[in-house]
């Protein structure tokens, strides 16, 4: 007696596992694509795209339309970031992308999210021409500081030959950096945004490192080849919307 009712406890147990395990799963893959939609790379930069996000035991596929290339990046790294996912199948497609002239299209791309990854300077009144590899920049700066700031950022991006600046500075009598907005960005963001700034900067993208973000605070791993190139990535990462400060564990060769 006592042994079939151990065996109608395992049954019972077992059963229980198999339906508990789905619904565990399914609230996972609910949390994901729900943290994903609420993240601030999706809510600022990906507003206007048509993506689809559909996770399964956290393996997370990406569907639908994005305006530039570069998007397609920033939604990979972002779902990446997020705590249960596993893998991120990127389906993406770029709307209406070019036949012709496609690097100095993508090359626009990677100016204008670099732009607008930075405090520091404000991409949306930064216009962003690309022709063979030399970028002109419009618009309006608050002062020469941030006008100069725009063209240095611009000048490190990878495959930008020059840089012509005629934006135009609004006040001409205030050279300091213009204070940056605090704003609350979720962490998955953040590491979206360091990793592809630090890609996009000829300076750090041949450099191997690590970023993980907690509360806003990134810690940068990796090799750099001297101290001034440790240093450079501390700059980039601390001027990225979002960071409250950076611990860089980074090591010299």
């Amino acid at each position: 007696m006592k042994t079939v009712y151990s065996a109608a406890l395992l049954t019972v147990t077992f059963a229980l596992l198999v339906i508990s395990v789905p619904a565990y799963a399914s609230r996972t893959d609910d949390r994901i694509e729900s943290a994903a939609r609420e993240s601030y790379i999706f809510k600022t930069y990906l507003k206007n795209d048509d993506i689809r996000i559909q996770s399964k035991d956290g393996a997370v596929t990406l569907m639908g339309l994005v305006s530039e290339e570069s998007h397609k990046s920033l939604a990979r790294e972002t779902v990446k970031g997020l705590p249960g996912v596993t893998s991120v199948d990127n389906r993406l497609e770029v709307k209406d992308a070019p036949t012709t002239g496609k690097s100095d299209v993508l090359l626009m791309d990677k100016v204008k999210s670099a732009l607008m990854f930075h405090r520091s300077v404000n991409a949306e009144k930064t216009e962003v021409n690309v022709k063979d590899g030399i970028v002109t920049l419009r618009g309006t700066a608050e002062n020469y500081a941030q006008k100069d700031l725009t063209t240095a950022y611009t000048r490190d991006v990878e495959g930008v030959n020059d840089v012509n600046n005629e934006m135009i500075v609004a006040k001409a009598v205030d050279n300091s950096l213009p204070t940056a907005i605090v704003e609350t960005v979720d962490d998955a963001s953040i590491t979206a945004q360091v990793n592809l700034a630090l890609l996009f900067h000829r300076s750090t993208s041949f450099l191997y490192t690590t970023v993980t973000t907690k509360r806003g605070v990134v810690t940068v791993g990796g090799k750099a080849r001297n101290l001034a190139e440790a240093d450079l990535v501390t700059k980039l990462v601390s001027d990225i919307h979002g960071v409250n400060s950076v611990d860089n564990r980074m090591t010299i060769e």
